[in-house]
């Protein structure tokens, strides 16, 4: 295979794990909503799941933005 082949390929898994992080992400978050509509605090594993999935968004968009960049370079 090409390396665009494959820095392609590359590009499209780390949007859909971005996503599919994403998609996690908001099911805490609408538990952290809820808890202070609620006037409640919210749990403490709904913060750290958002905290965890925030970081790892980050860092798969900082992988993404280098893959992005490798594949420019090769054009």
């Amino acid at each position: 295979m090409s390396k665009k082949s494959v820095l392609k390929k590359a590009i499209a898994a780390s949007e859909e794990e971005i996503d599919a992080l994403e998609k996690k992400r908001t099911r805490s978050q609408s538990a952290i909503l809820e808890a202070y509509l609620n006037n409640t605090v919210p749990t403490k594993a709904d913060a750290e799941y958002f905290r965890t999935y925030s970081r790892l968004i980050e860092v798969e968009r900082e992988n993404l933005r280098k893959l992005k960049e490798e594949l420019e370079k090769l054009k």
